[in-house]
């Protein structure tokens, strides 16, 4: 990380003279900084302060602010209660001021670094610019003073975990991710199906998954990924220390196979809405979703524990729009009776009808202009964040949606009021619009992305929106171009690499010494694992009898094989899913060169020199009977390669390597 940081200086310097600005360059754009002369060098070794009569209110964000200076810089920082110090950051409560707002900061660096806000969460966003600004500026901090405020309240990102399970420590680690970009919420869809057409049309084998733990319904929380109610509780604690509110979604009246299969009587009769469609008109289906939200919203210690709770109610049928708005109402009103504010789909434009739905106070996710558009959500009281499908939906893998962002698009011409690219630029913010979310969909469930794949596609997009949403519109001083490069020499967040830079190429065994494996035995590298594009060199030599299923790499996130099921092939396994190389067997008893190399479309086996095999373009085909058509499912076959250790204490390789390299392409 350090030898990144040094390459980067000069491009960093060049950026600054290049935009004619001597302004520290950091995501989201700092709104003013006013310069002054001079450098300020921080020691290694530090103070964070706090004065006496705000450590009960700043000595969290003090905390964390620690923690992240010793995981990016090795620094060895304390936290100090006492005056303001030359050579130390000092983090303080100021009075009340409009300009800053809720989450606004100042930041004044002279002999020593002074955070100033009205909130303990502006003082925290001045933390993660400080950080920002200390690995853009290794040299030395520019003096000036910084006032620094977002346009935008609500900031955010929307994941699908009911149709891909995404593991607790990956959820953590996006709130750091988001918290670093002062993005503020997060929101968890915790239950979705598949589409049947990809389950041979029939509802009973098609996936779905509800993801938290349940008492009250025993054998409804799915069996291949959960969250305890413990785990998630302490999931929007830790979230709500690094600024960001965690908003969790129980997705009903639609989208609900995972609670008809516990339960086939809760579905839809008509049964052209298809058993993902509950039932609106039975009692036992409202008594199953009262029954079902009281368990996370009940209680003195809650396990949905932040302000908003949202409760779906997208995409049901339209022949039943009426009792849709009377559902609709009964869980706004049923939600709001545990002081919790509802969030709710937009879907009233399309859903119309006589039953009156009362928005007021209520926040409208508006994804779709036909389904409910921004502004008819305005216009019925409620406050809007936009989630509008055409510009800020991600669903990797698919032909219809976005795999990748239109980052230019979005970084040149976006607003976060937009939903469609022709809507006129507002000029001024409606006072119930409070701003936008990235979303990303797993429609294609089985189609072999990873966690790390599904974050390559996510997190140039969030670094996009957070500065149209914190800073606003900005190309006019910094292009595209510049800010891209930017983003790439900027961390995901301190002590984060999801995308698994490796910064340069690394022998990562001694050159020509032989590591020898017994096949219980581990040998840990320096480099955990390396991501897209990359390649990985190393020579093998397996036992005269080989160990079948042999773990000879693994890492944080996966692990590759090797005499795979006994017949030495090569294998990976990741995110549940296993892949082989079928083309090449490994012979025993000899030495082989081998080199994998990778990207975010597949990976390739290259055996002494030779391309054995390239694992890319799997495609299945189904006829959908509901749209008598064909769909497909394009599979990715991709590896973020393992390299914390050779071997393993149980499944481990028998034999013999040297020369281990990995390669950044």
């Amino acid at each position: 990380m350090r030898h990144l940081i040094l390459c980067s200086v000069m491009w960093l310097c060049g950026l600054m003279m290049a935009v004619g600005q001597n302004v520290p360059q950091v995501i989201p754009a700092l709104q003013q900084w006013k310069s002054a002369k001079g450098k300020l060098v921080l020691p290694e070794t530090g103070k964070v302060i706090v004065s006496l009569d705000e450590e009960m209110e700043l000595k969290g964000e003090a905390e964390i602010l620690v923690q992240d200076l010793k995981e990016m810089f090795g620094w060895e920082y304390s936290v100090v209660v006492g005056k303001k110090e030359k050579g130390a950051v000092y983090l303080t409560l100021g009075k009340p001021d409009k300009t800053l707002g809720e989450e606004g900061y100042r930041m004044n660096i002279q002999g020593e670094v002074t955070i100033e806000a009205p909130t303990s969460k502006g003082v925290f966003w001045g933390t993660r610019t400080l950080l920002q600004m200390l690995h853009n500026q290794p040299e030395g901090l520019m003096k000036g003073r910084a006032t620094d405020f977002p346009l935008y309240p609500n900031r955010g990102f929307m994941i699908d975990v009911g149709r891909k399970f995404f593991t607790m420590d990956y959820l953590r680690d996006y709130v750091k991710i988001l918290s670093f970009y002062k993005m503020n919420e997060l929101q968890v869809h915790l239950n979705d199906n598949g589409f049947v057409e990809f389950f041979d049309n029939d509802w009973n084998k098609t996936y779905a998954a509800f993801r938290l733990e349940s008492e009250r319904f025993p054998g409804l929380t799915a069996k291949d990924g959960s969250y305890t109610k413990e785990e998630f509780r302490d999931f929007q604690i830790m979230a709500a220390r690094y600024g960001v509110n965690v908003i969790p979604e129980i997705d009903v009246p639609a989208h609900s196979l995972a609670f008809t299969h516990y339960n086939p009587r809760l579905a839809a009769d008509k049964k052209e809405y298809g058993m993902d469609h509950l039932d609106l008109y039975k009692p036992e289906v409202y008594e199953f979703v009262d029954v079902l939200f009281d368990e996370y919203l009940s209680g003195e210690n809650p396990v949905f524990v932040g302000p908003e709770v949202h409760i779906g109610t997208d995409e049901y049928n339209q022949k039943e729009a009426e009792q849709f708005r009377h559902f609709t109402n009964h869980y706004l009103d049923f939600v709001s009776k545990y002081g919790k504010t509802p969030r709710l789909w937009g879907s009233l434009s399309m859903m119309k009808g006589n039953t009156p739905v009362d928005l007021k106070g209520k926040v409208v996710s508006a994804w779709n202009h036909g389904w409910m558009d921004v502004q008819t959500c305005l216009d019925a009281g409620a406050k809007v964040v936009n989630l509008c499908d055409g510009l800020l939906y991600i669903v990797p893998a698919v032909n219809y949606y976005h795999d990748f962002l239109d980052y230019q698009w979005l970084y040149e011409s976006w607003m976060p009021e937009m939903m469609r690219k022709d809507d006129p630029k507002m000029t001024v913010r409606h006072p119930n619009f409070l701003g936008a979310m990235l979303a990303v969909w797993n429609d294609r469930v089985g189609n072999g992305i990873s966690e790390q794949d599904v974050h390559l596609r996510t997190f140039p997009g969030l670094q996009v929106a957070c500065e149209k949403m914190w800073k606003g519109e900005n190309a006019d001083k910094v292009p595209f171009e510049q800010f891209m490069a930017l983003c790439a020499v900027t961390p995901e967040a301190p002590g984060v690499n999801l995308l698994a830079k490796v910064d340069k190429q690394t022998t990562l065994t001694e050159t020509g010494k032989e590591v020898t494996l017994s096949g219980t035995e581990v040998v840990t590298t320096e480099v955990d694992e390396i991501g897209y594009p990359y390649a990985v060199e190393f020579e093998l030599c397996p036992d005269a009898t080989p160990n079948a299923d042999a773990i000879l790499f693994k890492g944080p996130h996966s692990e590759f094989v090797s005499n795979w099921q006994n017949t030495g092939k090569f294998a990976f396994r990741r995110d549940g899913y296993e892949f082989v190389f079928h083309a090449y067997r490994l012979p025993a008893g000899q030495w082989t060169k081998v080199r994998i190399e990778g990207d975010e479309k597949g990976t390739s086996l290259f055996v002494n020199g030779q391309l054995q095999e390239r694992l890319e373009g799997r495609v299945k085909e189904v006829f959908n009977e509901k749209w008598q058509r064909k769909d497909k499912l394009w599979y990715r076959e991709t590896l973020i390669f393992p390299l914390k250790q050779l071997g393993d204490t149980k499944m481990g390789f028998k034999g013999k390597v040297r020369n281990l390299v990995c390669i950044p392409l």
